[in-house]
């Protein structure tokens, strides 16, 4: 399923193709996505120039100046830049063509995403009103985790995982930071310390960035927006390793299940 460094790399892949252009024809070739692709999508669209485009957590935003396009790329969902007589793939639901002969092309074999039109003000839309801070910005913290995580006896790695608290942490991300910072996912996460926090809100950011850089985690079939896979699978530390020897200290790592997913720990690491 394509997190946050997947989604951002995307971003950073279309963006400078599209960013500028006018969409000149929207074609929704099958609409039955995870919500309804809007009827009156393809007429808000078309004509107008493509001002940014950004992300919020998971979400790609396409600003259009009166409105923006909302992208989810669900659990399979790709964006690619292709050429506008490129054949349709089977799962090639929607091609949004712009001037200067690009195509934005939407593919998604399970239909788990979205595209949906939001209206000002988009940062009300349901869908992203009760997100929390973006990782990788001012706004977040060891401070504000720990602050949060006060009086809960959740794990922290579902702590950690809550949109609520702080956007794009997913699975394969979680368990990274954890083990980066010391920390067994499942301690309660109100028993965590302060100084724990900020070593885990500053793996957080490591392991994000150092995924951002290398075009996200391929596992399944995620490409980025030029098609090409991410590689930041080769560098998992925890993930996908249990019963491998820790890099650390050779202790084989443990796989447990925590609400439905796997995590992966040092038994004499983390603590």
């Amino acid at each position: 399923m394509p997190e946050l460094p997947e989604v951002e790399t995307t971003r950073r892949g279309v963006a400078p193709h599209i960013t500028g252009r006018k969409i000149l024809k929207v074609n929704v070739y099958e609409p039955r996505l995870r919500w309804p692709v809007p009827a009156d999508l393809p007429a808000a669209a078309e004509g107008k120039t493509v001002q940014d485009v950004t992300r919020r957590a998971k979400y790609l935003l396409i600003n259009l100046g009166e409105n923006e396009l909302l992208f989810h790329l669900g659990m399979s969902g790709n964006l690619r830049i292709v050429a506008p007589e490129t054949p349709r793939m089977k799962h090639d639901h929607v091609d949004i063509l712009l001037e200067g002969d690009i195509t934005l092309r939407y593919n998604d074999p399970r239909r788990f995403g979205c595209l949906l039109l939001l209206n000002p003000p988009t940062q009300e839309h349901p869908l992203l009103r009760h997100l929390g801070p973006e990782p990788l910005s001012d706004q977040f913290s060891g401070e504000l985790l720990y602050k949060l995580s006060r009086q809960r006896k959740s794990p922290v790695k579902t702590f950690l995982m809550d949109q609520a608290i702080v956007v794009g942490v997913g699975n394969i991300y979680a368990n990274e930071a954890l083990f980066l910072a010391g920390i067994r996912p499942t301690r309660p996460a109100g028993e965590v310390s302060l100084k724990r926090y900020q070593a885990l809100a500053d793996a957080v950011r490591k392991v994000l960035s150092d995924a951002i850089n290398m075009g996200g985690t391929t596992l399944r079939d995620f490409v980025g927006g030029d098609g090409k896979p991410g590689y930041f699978q080769q560098t998992l530390r925890a993930y996908g390793r249990g019963g491998q020897p820790c890099i650390l200290c050779k202790t084989e790592l443990k796989e447990i299940k925590l609400g439905q997913r796997a995590s992966v720990f040092c038994p004499s690491c983390q603590r």
